[in-house]
């Protein structure tokens, strides 16, 4: 495809050769060979500080790698910047203090470049649980509920590709397993590509289809384990066995990739 294709509805991540070295030296990421399948939710996890969030900027355009590339749907990531196709939800919210809850979201419609859509904004502030904030300002809110808003500002583009850094990380612990819930189901059936950053295993099999366990820097993948539950996860699923199962196989990844001292490449 060439740069000026239009990104595809669900579109696939190509990462070949991508490394990272910051100034300094510091090398963050190590060669990497990688293709991420298009609208599949993919999550990673690793240690901190291992370079989880580098590699999510770099699919996001944000940061441009020191060798190597990736294609998303086959063309660079300046493609679905350009086409204000992709979202982005970091640790930090980074709201405007001046606009309300409802102005926030809606910011995000007219830089995309879309038309107001008033029910979908309220729908949304809805489902993250801010229903009766929608005219509240940032600085009155608390850390979580500005998470939240955050989060409904990057789904209410509906992308093609949503990327979340430690989405739920501000929150409390009874709202991220509900949104952890709910959310999916905004993304799933319109097949969003996502990645997803996350520290929490138990979070990265409740919404993910495929697991990438990233070693302590400079980063490698030394696990990739398919998550095998049903979509869209049912209410209760994280107390079966089965999502016990895949807690314990991504755990045990993350224990061998601390101990790990040679390269494995992802396949």
């Amino acid at each position: 495809m060439g740069a000026d294709a239009e990104i595809p509805t669900s579109p696939g991540i190509v990462c070949r050769g991508v490394s990272k070295v910051f100034p300094g030296g510091v090398e963050v990421l190590r060669p990497l060979d990688v293709t991420l399948e298009g609208g599949q939710t993919t999550a990673l996890v690793g240690p901190s500080g291992c370079g989880k969030s580098t590699l999510l900027r770099l699919i996001a355009g944000l940061e441009a790698p020191t060798a190597g590339e990736i294609l998303i749907g086959g063309a660079p990531p300046s493609v679905i910047l350009r086409e204000a196709a992709l979202a982005v939800a970091f640790q930090d919210p980074s709201l405007l203090p001046w606009r309300t809850v409802r102005g926030n979201i809606e910011l995000a419609l007219k830089l995309a470049r879309k038309p107001p859509d008033p029910r979908k904004v309220d729908d949304l502030i809805r489902l993250v649980g801010l229903e009766g904030f929608a005219d509240t300002r940032p600085a009155a809110l608390s850390g979580g509920m500005r998470q939240r808003v955050a989060i409904a500002r990057s789904m209410v583009t509906e992308p093609r590709l949503l990327l979340l850094d430690e989405p739920f990380g501000a929150v409390d612990e009874l709202t991220r397993r509900q949104l952890a819930e709910d959310l999916p189901r905004i993304w799933e059936p319109r097949r969003t590509t996502t990645v997803l950053v996350t520290h929490s295993v138990s979070e990265a099999v409740m919404l993910s289809d495929r697991i990438l366990v990233l070693s302590p820097r400079p980063a490698k993948i030394v696990e990739d384990i398919p998550v095998d539950l049903p979509r869209p996860r049912p209410a209760g699923i994280d107390s079966t066995p089965a999502f016990r199962a895949a807690v314990q196989e991504v755990s045990a990844g993350l224990a061998r990739g601390m101990a790990s001292t040679t390269p494995l490449a992802a396949q």
